[in-house]
C-alpha cells in the first residue's frame, strides 16, 4: 500500500489468504478449461436491508483499494498453498505473478444505499476478479454494517458528539475497522489508539474505575488525575456515591472542570441531578458525558437530558443488533469467448427463495424531487435516462490496476452527512419501517 499520500504510518499486509478455498480451486478449475481469462464483471449488492433499517451505509472502501493493492501471494503464501496442495503447480505459478490489473467501480465511501444498489462492481478476467470476493465482502459487510449503526446513533445523538469505545468487546482488529467505520457514520472520536495511529482519528480517554479504587479515597484519585492531565479533564463519578463525587470533584478541581462522565444508573435521572448539582457548585460549564450499553434508543431517550456527549461500545461495534450488512458478490456478465473484444452476456443466478440476482453490468442513480430529496433509487443496465445523467452513483475507484480514488477518513465522513441529509425525514425515524426510497429497475442492453 502506498500510505504517502495521506501521511498514514502504516502498511498493510498481504491479503491473498483472506479467502475461501474455493476461490482458487474455482481458479485451478478454470485456467484448465481455458475460461479463466475471460472478462467478467461482479457486482456487490444486497438484496434486502436489516430488518428495520431505511437506509444502509457504505463504508470500508479505502480499505478495500488497500487490500486489493496488497493482494499478492508471496514465496511464504505459495509455500502453504503448496504443502497443503490446495492448488495444483500451474495455478501456484499464475498466483505467483498475480496482481489485479482490471476495473473497480463503486459508491464512494460515505453514500448511502438501498437493496439492490450495485455498491461496488469489478471488472477484469474471470480468475483476477473470483479471487478478491471474500475480502471484498469481509471489509464491506463488517465496516458497512458498523457505519449504518453509527450513522443511527448520530442522528439520535442531533449536535452531540459520540465517542467509540468498543474496542474490549470485539476483536483486536476488527476494533480498529469498527472504529473506522463508526468515524464515517458519524463519531467524533475513538478511545482507541490503534485506530487513531492507522487512520488518524481523533482519540480521547481519562481513567476508569480502577483508577479511582487504586488510591484510599475518590479525593486522592482526583487530584491525581487533575494534577497529571489538569483541569480541563474528565472526572469518573459513579464509583461510589455520584452526589460526594461531584461535589468532591468540583473542589479539587475548580469550575474549570472539564466534564464528568456517569457509566451506571437511571442516565436520564441521574443526568438532570449531576447537571443540577454542578450549575450550583458554580460549574456551569463543565460537561456530562455519558456511557453505559448506549445504542440509539438509549441515546434517543436521552435527548431531552442535559446530556454533551456519548460514550458507545458494545452495541456499535456489533452493529447494534446487525453486525453484518449480507452483501454478495455476483457474477452479473461475463464475455462469450476470451478475446477482450468478445461482448459482454448478462448471467444471473435463478433460485427460489429469495436468492434471484439480475443479469447486465449496472449503472445507479438516484431520482431526487424539486426539492433536492431522493425519491428513488434507480438501478439499471443499458444507456442511463438523460434526466438521470448527472445524479450517477458509481464512481472510478480503480483504473487498470491502480487505485484511484483514495481519500482522507473526512471526505467520507462528511459525504454521508450530506447524503443523508438528502434523504426524506423519515430515514432517520428509529422505528422500525421499510427502506426510505424505493428500489426501481430499468432493464436495456448489458453493454460492452
Amino acid at each position: 500500500m502506498n500510505t504517502a499520500d495521506l501521511g498514514l504510518p502504516v502498511d498493510v499486509p498481504s491479503t491473498a489468504l483472506f479467502t475461501d478455498q474455493y476461490e482458487l480451486t474455482m481458479l485451478q478449475a478454470a485456467l484448465k478449461a481455458r475460461t479463466a481469462e475471460r472478462r467478467s464483471v461482479f457486482e456487490v449488492f444486497t438484496r434486502r436491508l436489516p430488518d428495520g433499517r431505511r437506509y444502509g451505509v457504505v463504508a470500508g472502501t479505502g480499505r478495500v483499494l488497500d487490500a486489493v493493492e496488497n493482494f499478492r501471494f508471496d514465496a511464504g503464501v505459495l509455500g502453504f498453498l503448496r504443502e497443503r496442495q490446495i492448488v495444483d503447480e500451474e495455478t501456484l505459478n499464475w498466483l505467483a505473478d498475480y496482481r489485479f490489473s482490471g476495473d473497480i467501480w463503486g459508491y464512494p465511501e460515505g453514500e448511502v444505499y438501498f437493496p439492490g444498489s450495485p455498491i461496488m462492481r469489478v471488472e477484469g478476467t474471470f480468475a483476477e476478479c473470483v479471487l478478491l470476493e471474500t475480502v471484498i465482502l469481509s471489509i464491506l459487510n463488517h465496516d458497512s454494517a458498523i457505519a449504518a449503526a453509527a450513522s443511527r446513533m448520530a442522528s439520535a445523538a442531533g449536535d452531540r458528539p459520540l465517542i467509540e469505545m468498543g474496542a474490549r468487546r470485539t476483536h483486536e482488529l476488527a476494533a480498529v475497522a469498527a472504529s473506522r467505520a463508526a468515524y464515517v457514520g458519524g463519531f467524533a472520536t475513538t478511545s482507541d489508539l490503534a485506530a487513531g495511529f492507522r487512520y488518524g482519528i481523533p482519540t480521547v480517554g481519562t481513567s476508569a474505575h480502577a483508577f479511582t479504587l487504586l488510591h484510599d479515597r475518590e479525593r486522592d484519585a482526583f487530584r491525581a488525575q487533575v494534577d497529571s492531565l489538569g483541569r480541563g479533564t474528565t472526572l469518573l463519578v459513579d464509583t461510589y456515591d455520584v452526589a460526594v463525587a461531584v461535589r468532591t470533584a468540583v473542589e479539587v478541581a475548580g469550575p474549570e472542570l472539564g466534564a464528568v462522565r456517569i457509566d451506571s444508573g437511571d442516565l436520564l435521572l441521574v443526568a438532570h441531578r449531576v447537571r443540577h448539582q454542578l450549575d450550583e457548585l458554580g460549574a456551569t460549564d463543565t460537561k456530562i458525558v455519558v456511557t453505559s450499553d448506549l445504542d440509539e434508543y438509549a441515546i434517543a431517550s436521552l435527548a431531552a437530558a442535559p446530556v454533551d456527549a456519548y460514550g458507545v461500545g458494545t452495541q456499535l461495534v456489533t452493529g447494534s443488533g446487525h453486525p453484518t450488512a449480507s452483501m454478495v458478490y455476483k457474477l452479473v456478465a461475463r464475455a462469450e469467448s476470451t478475446d477482450p473484444k468478445a461482448p459482454l452476456v448478462p448471467v444471473a443466478k435463478k433460485s427460489t427463495g429469495g436468492k434471484t440476482s439480475i443479469g447486465g453490468r449496472k449503472w445507479a442513480a438516484r431520482r431526487v424531487d424539486e426539492e433536492g430529496v431522493a425519491e428513488a433509487e434507480v438501478v439499471g443496465t443499458g444507456p442511463v435516462p438523460a434526466d438521470l445523467s448527472d445524479r450517477q452513483l458509481l464512481v472510478q475507484l480503480v483504473k487498470g490496476g491502480d487505485v484511484v480514488a483514495r481519500e482522507p477518513l473526512d471526505v467520507p465522513r462528511d459525504r454521508h452527512i450530506a447524503a443523508r441529509g438528502n434523504l426524506p425525514f423519515s430515514a432517520v425515524q428509529l422505528s422500525r419501517g421499510e427502506p426510505v426510497i424505493p428500489t426501481e429497475y430499468l432493464h436495456g442492453h448489458s453493454g460492452s
